[in-house]
This record gives structure tokens, sequence and C-alpha cells, in this order.
């Protein structure tokens, strides 16, 4: 590169852009923003004549912090596929990255990365707006990685003769579990679906005794704001209170 990245950027992309030195790299300050207003940033750096840009993970790092849950449900995983495939990016250990192709303005790569990231920040609002069923998904998908046998989607008649369906069977070494999945975006919707699930488990109730007693476990999606602390102790004389911002409990839990 006979020219420096800065002097690259200026003559190509303008005062919007803003450059500096970081380490080995040469920081690049876009206009573009996050939903929170954090500032999108790539880096530049070049090795034998190949100029790479990056965001350094800082795009998923910052989903990532929108939510408790660690884990990306496989519908987000797929739209992220799906930015990087529309934007010519590549997913390397958690970092959106290209290189500067020859006859590729460094200010059209530029803006190509940091609409990549925007689109990944993006999925922040399929996360808000995201289902029960979604939810239950992710369930299904970590229930099967912790090698815990279950059907999803029994239906159940309690003593009233009315038929419940529960979100998971499991089945452990020591005791067998029926799951309901609390989850919603609405506040307003929280108690009445927890009022449900103390319905469920109220008439199931006679499936707790005898030799081969079923553990009724409430999984919660607290990694939306929507609960008080009353809808945990709604359902809590019936049943395990667990949380799905911490699935490593919620699995212990199953095998108790």
């Amino acid at each position: 590169m006979s020219a420096s990245p800065c002097d690259l950027i200026q003559q190509t992309i303008g005062e919007l852009f803003t450059c500096s030195s970081v380490n080995e790299y040469t920081r690049i300050r876009t206009p573009f923003l996050y939903p929170d207003g954090d500032v999108v940033d790539v880096y530049l750096k070049e090795k034998t004549g190949v100029v790479t840009l990056t965001d350094l993970g800082e795009s998923l790092r910052w989903l990532r912090m929108q939510s408790l849950s660690p884990r990306r449900s496989p519908k987000q995983q797929k739209l992220l596929e799906d930015v990087c495939l529309t934007h010519g990016l590549e997913l390397f250990r958690g970092m959106l990255v290209l290189r500067v192709m020859t006859g590729e303005t460094m200010g059209k790569a530029v803006t190509r990365l940091a609409q990549g990231a925007l689109r990944v920040a993006d999925l922040w609002f399929t996360m808000r707006t995201r289902s029960m069923e979604s939810v239950s998904d992710e369930v299904e998908e970590f229930l099967k990685e912790k090698a815990i046998p279950f059907d999803r989607g029994e239906t159940l008649i309690g003593r009233s003769g009315k038929p419940w369906r529960v979100d998971f069977h499991t089945r452990a070494p020591r005791r067998s579990s029926l799951v309901c999945v609390l989850s919603t975006g609405s506040r307003g919707a929280s108690r009445s679906l927890a009022e449900h699930v103390l319905a469920t488990w109220y008439d199931l109730s006679n499936l707790r005794v005898g030799p081969e007693a079923l553990q009724f476990v409430s999984l919660f999606d607290d990694t939306l704001d929507v609960w008080s602390p009353e809808d945990f102790k709604l359902v809590s004389e019936l049943s395990e209170i667990t949380h799905w911002s911490k699935p490593d409990e919620f699995a212990a839990k199953l095998a108790a």
C-alpha cells in the first residue's frame, strides 16, 4: 500500500470517518451507531500486502450484552449467516472480517463492514420479539446437547378431566420431570401466563405422588425483564423455579 491507511481514508471517505492507530490496527471510527448510541468502529490491518477489515468481535459482543442468555436461537443464527452472505463478510472467531479486494475502494469496503455490523445489531429486535415457541426451540437444543431424554408438547389429562399441554417431559436416571416454559415479551401478559401455568400444575398435581412421582419445573425466560416477584411466587408452591439465563442450573434441577 503506497499511501497510509489514514491518507486513503481521508481521500476516499472524507470527514465523516476518522482514524487513529490502536496497537497493530488502524481504528476507523464510522458515523454509524448501534441501537443504544454506541459508535461502530472497524479496524484495518495490512499483512504481506493484504488489507483486512474487522470489527474485532464488537458487533456480536454488543448483541450478547443485550441479553442474559448466552445462546442464540436457531433463527437468529440463520439471520446472522444471511447478514454475512448479503454483505460478503466472513464470521471468524466471533469477528466480522473482510479482505479489501483489488479494485475495491477503501470507502466501499469500510461501509460494507459497518453495514454488516448494524445488521448484526438489529438481531436484538428478534430477541425482544421472540415468541415462546422460539425459546422452546432453544430449550430443545439444550436438552439434546445435555443428552437428557425428553418428549415435547405432551398432552396430559388433569383431575378435572381437562387436557393440559406441557412443553417438555424429561426423564433422568433418578426422576422424570414436566417442564412448562414461561416466555413473553409483554409485562402485561406475564401474570396471566403465570396463572395459566399454576392452573396446569394444580390440575396435574396427582402426578406428583406415587413411586414414579413427577417433578414439576417452571422455566422462566428471564432474558427480558417482564417478570415480577409475584409471578415467581405464584407457581413456586407447586413447582421448582428455574431461569433460562442459568441453563446449567436448569439441567441440574432435572437431574436432581
